[in-house]
């Protein structure tokens, strides 16, 4: 068996102008599907058939196998940014998600602010990150391919800041591209259920 490029869980156009059809098609059908398609070259000299996707990425961390584990982990962003979307006011936090969110950052607007700030300064490619940290939510971000996969860290939600997530809607304005997305195609359902510490299997796959 091999690694499959997961279909996208809404409509290509379902994200409206804060995330276009065209995007979602070079986004998602070419650079998700390149790197599973690098990722399965791969498996076979590695050893790694059948293994699943996050134990493919903990591995090549562990051997320090660069390509591997930014193909591999790719793989595993792209699905859980994509599970992490929905179309615009569709969800809500749910009631314990929202009584965390007021205690831990004050509102929602201000979670917003505190997760856009971190991925709009982060410098170079990456991604945005929402964890829970010892029970509390944290915003922090890591580098290129990186991933809490690989950290033991509990993802709630993720936001990508490579430049080819939003270069075609917004050009080089990664600001606008963050607070388009950030502040009406958040999956807070997504968000929520995370809550029971599953988010990383949810973007698992057998290989």
């Amino acid at each position: 068996m091999a690694f499959e490029l997961p279909d996208l869980p809404f409509a290509k156009d379902a994200l409206g102008d804060h995330m276009s059809a065209e995007t979602l098609d070079y986004h998602h059908g070419k650079h998700h599907n390149a790197y599973v398609q690098k990722t399965n070259g791969m498996l076979g000299e590695k050893g790694l058939e059948g293994a699943n996707l996050t134990t493919v990425i903990k591995r090549a961390h562990e051997a320090g196998d660069k390509g591997l584990f930014n193909n591999s982990a790719q793989i595993w962003n792209h699905t859980f940014f994509w599970h992490g979307l929905a179309p615009e006011g569709s969800t809500k936090p749910s009631e314990k998600l929202q009584a965390m969110i007021d205690s831990d950052f004050g509102s929602t607007d201000k979670l917003l602010e505190a997760l856009q700030n971190e991925s709009a300064n982060h410098f170079a490619s990456g991604w945005g990150w929402l964890i829970l940290n010892n029970g509390k939510l944290e915003v922090t971000s890591l580098h290129d391919a990186d991933t809490p996969v690989a950290h033991g860290m509990t993802p709630l939600f993720t936001v990508d800041v490579w430049e080819h997530a939003y270069y075609i809607d917004y050009r080089n304005a990664r600001p606008d591209y963050l607070k388009s997305v950030l502040h009406n195609i958040v999956n807070w359902d997504f968000v929520s259920e995370n809550l029971d510490g599953h988010g990383t299997q949810r973007a698992d796959q057998l290989g």
